[in-house]
């Protein structure tokens, strides 16, 4: 048996590494169809289900440029970094994770990797781990809006021109509810010293990206193809008109409200969605 070190130093050492263990390694970047970054490592995403790309209506532009695009990716041919903008609940994320699951289908060497917006410092960490990769990663960072121009400037340098861009190998899908990620007040600036030149800096994020998709608010034709394609896909039967008078008690007609109709439907006759 061995003795316990008599050294305080290195009883300090060890009760040091009691408390903060080692970090956990990365999940292997080849081997799951999508993740999640933590900031230091990569995690798989445990249900990883995108919906089938037919499923997404009144979309039709933005989802062939979206695939195009990732399919350039994965083929390691010249791709754009993607930024989806435009009405809450019009698909957006939808179509960046039923994109990605389309070329996985087709037997293209893609991935996703979901990113939290308090987590941009990390990303050279990202691009580092993933660079070496024979393997496309799409980087999602959903939801992304900034309160004022300059806090998307190490974002604009990974972009494009930085020394820490993005590896050739991945490129950023952005979404955002603002088609220029700041605040309209921050574009216009009333009080700045040269109005110009703010505009310009709060529009150099969006211009950074190749490729920029605008979704807009469904009208009712579109709000019910969405929902009777979920109806068709679970098997539920509706009523056109409690279907529209579901969207106007909630004060919107999207693909996120028809889901919503379409649970409230499954829960009224018993059945599970899963």
């Amino acid at each position: 048996m061995t003795e316990p070190s008599t050294d305080p130093l290195a009883r300090i050492a060890a009760a040091l590494e009691r408390l903060a263990p080692p970090l956990p390694a990365s999940a292997d970047p080849l081997a799951h169809p999508a993740y999640v970054w933590r900031g230091t490592v990569l995690e798989p995403v445990r249900d990883f289900r995108p919906l089938p790309l037919e499923r997404l209506h009144g979309v039709d532009a933005q989802r062939r440029a979206m695939l195009d695009n990732a399919r350039h990716l994965a083929a390691k041919a010249a791709a754009h970094d993607v930024l989806l903008w435009g009405a809450r609940g019009t698909g957006k994320s939808a179509l960046v994770k039923a994109v990605t699951g389309a070329v996985q289908a087709e037997g293209g060497a893609l991935a996703l990797v979901e990113i939290v917006t308090a987590q941009l410092d990390t990303l050279p960490a990202l691009f580092a781990l993933i660079a070496e990769c024979p393997r496309a990663f799409l980087l999602f960072i959903d939801d992304l809006g900034f309160d004022a121009a300059a806090d998307g400037r190490a974002l604009r340098s990974m972009l494009d021109g930085g020394a820490e861009a993005r590896p050739a190998n991945a490129r950023l899908v952005v979404t955002s509810n603002r088609r220029h990620l700041v605040p309209r007040e921050m574009i216009d600036q009333p009080n700045a010293v040269n109005p110009r030149d703010a505009a310009d800096d709060a529009l150099a994020l969006a211009d950074r990206f190749g490729l920029s998709l605008g979704f807009h608010v469904v009208d009712q034709d579109g709000y019910l193809a969405i929902v009777a394609s979920y109806a068709t896909a679970y098997a539920l039967p509706f009523d056109p008109m409690d279907a529209v008078g579901f969207a106007t008690r909630r004060g919107a007609r999207s693909g996120r409200v028809a889901w919503h109709y379409i649970v409230e439907l499954a829960g009224r006759q018993g059945r599970s969605l899963g």
